[in-house]
């Protein structure tokens, strides 16, 4: 065995490799939030399907987005691993960690706290990104005023089974004064799956665990790196701590709560 797979295949190389495509992952939030703040938007989904069609087109984008669900599947795995790992190097556990233990709660529960995260990726992915690409979504056609971009009307256009899909348009129709957009209609599909009370209880608790797991994890990603010197640890610790602890769980945990009590 090679020197370089000798290190990836060590303790410290899984724990590396958890680190990498866990700070990939946190800044996926970072752009997924920017993004989905679209929802909120008073205009019936022009700008989130817009952004919906553009995640799922563009090339660079999508090129990267293989390499999100890879780190995904990697990140859970190798926790998995490095879990099953600790669990036989030390089956019974030590006197100091019965009882009231000496590390961090997040530190003790971060395999529950991931699998409460995997399981709502799985469910996510199914309800929203599924049916965007295989799923039998209507479309939606916007006309916004060039004068008034305030004035939207938004037409409805049912899936059928028996007629092509209707093209994705963005073109600007200058006769009769409107920017004109076609598109999938996954911002209908998003109203309506969070008017669904245990599907919105899901998505808070999966933000409470994310904001648990990102507290410990993301100042963990740095330690192993190396990159934990008192120069860094204060701003590493903000960014772990208010960044993506609090303000990018309670970012993601508005949208449900928006569209259900609207």
């Amino acid at each position: 065995m090679s020197n370089f797979a000798q290190t990836f295949s060590s303790s410290l190389g899984k724990k590396l490799i958890m680190s990498l495509t866990g700070l990939f992952l946190c800044t996926f939030l970072v752009v997924h939030l920017i993004g989905n703040l679209q929802l909120f938007k008073d205009d019936g989904g022009q700008a989130f399907n817009a952004y919906s069609y553009f995640m799922t087109h563009f090339p660079p984008i999508k090129i990267i987005s293989y390499l999100l669900y890879a780190s995904i599947i990697i990140h859970a795995v190798y926790a998995l691993v490095l879990t099953i790992g600790n669990k036989k190097a030390r089956p019974v556990a030590y006197a100091s960690y019965k009882g009231e233990a000496n590390s961090p709660w997040t530190s003790r529960n971060m395999g529950i706290l991931g699998t409460i995260l995997l399981v709502f990726i799985v469910v996510h992915m199914s309800n929203f990104w599924a049916q965007y690409h295989w799923g039998e979504l209507p479309y939606a056609k916007y006309e916004v005023s060039l004068t008034d971009p305030q004035d939207v009307k938004v037409t409805p256009i049912p899936f059928n089974a028996s007629v092509a899909e209707p093209a994705h348009a963005d073109y600007v129709d200058s006769q009769a004064g409107k920017k004109v957009l076609i598109a999938k209609d996954l911002y209908k599909i998003v109203n309506e799956s969070f008017q669904q009370w245990w599907y919105v209880a899901l998505y808070v608790i999966a933000m409470a665990a994310m904001s648990f797991h990102l507290i410990h994890g993301f100042r963990s990603a740095f330690q192993t790196l190396g990159w934990d010197n008192n120069k860094f640890v204060p701003l590493i610790r903000f960014l772990g701590v208010w960044v993506f602890g609090v303000l990018i769980p309670l970012g993601f945990a508005a949208m449900p709560l928006y569209f259900f009590f609207k």
